[in-house]
């Protein structure tokens, strides 16, 4: 069976400024381009037979410059919603909340559609992603699947696909413009490669 690889979109000025990102769309930067088509060279070496895609255009654009072709979209792939929080950063939150957590404590409701999200709300649609996956490398013969989205979207994702509690992701650090590769050894799920960038 094949392996789930993970594809960090490039960068974008929020994301390079540390602000909590989810369902602003901001567009790749010249650098976040830059890393996208770096990412090519990696995953031309894979015979990759399905990819997914958040429908967020910084995750999207990442793909298409990546060389990834027949994206379908995924809208579970999404960021977390981070609700009251959207565009400020963590030290900003800390000033009012110094023992504030994403991955224990969620997010404060933010405008109408986005109330926010807890890890268990990630950790389901990231469920439903990984039963979308599963399916797909049955059908691949040895094939992998691609999955091009967002930091902690992706970490959650990495914690389920491990057996784990959706805020175990708080242990997988995600650098933009990075591939991970999840995989199986003896019949359990493992971490083939991690957060690796284009030499």
């Amino acid at each position: 069976m094949g392996d789930v690889i993970l594809v960090r979109h490039g960068a974008t000025d929020w994301s390079e400024s540390g602000r909590h990102t989810s369902y602003t769309d901001r567009p790749l930067t010249a650098h976040g381009e830059e890393q996208a088509r770096a990412l090519a060279a990696i995953l031309a070496e894979h015979r990759i037979a399905v990819t997914l895609s958040s429908p967020l255009a910084r995750a999207r654009a990442t793909a298409k410059l990546a060389g990834l072709d027949d994206v379908r979209i995924d809208p579970d792939m999404h960021e977390w919603d981070y609700g009251g929080y959207e565009g400020i950063t963590t030290a900003e939150i800390h000033r009012t909340r110094p023992d504030w957590d994403l991955w224990t404590d969620g997010v404060p409701p933010g405008p109408e559609g986005h109330p926010g999200e807890m890890p268990a709300a990630v950790g389901a649609r990231a469920d439903r992603v990984l039963a979308t996956v599963a399916e797909a490398l049955r059908e691949a013969d040895g094939d992998d699947v691609a999955l091009v989205a967002h930091a902690h979207f992706l970490r959650v994702l990495t914690a389920r696909y491990l057996g784990l509690p959706a805020a175990s992701g708080a242990l997988f650090m995600l650098a933009t413009g990075t591939i991970s590769r999840l995989g199986a050894e003896h019949g359990h799920h493992a971490i083939a490669a991690w957060n690796e960038r284009p030499r």
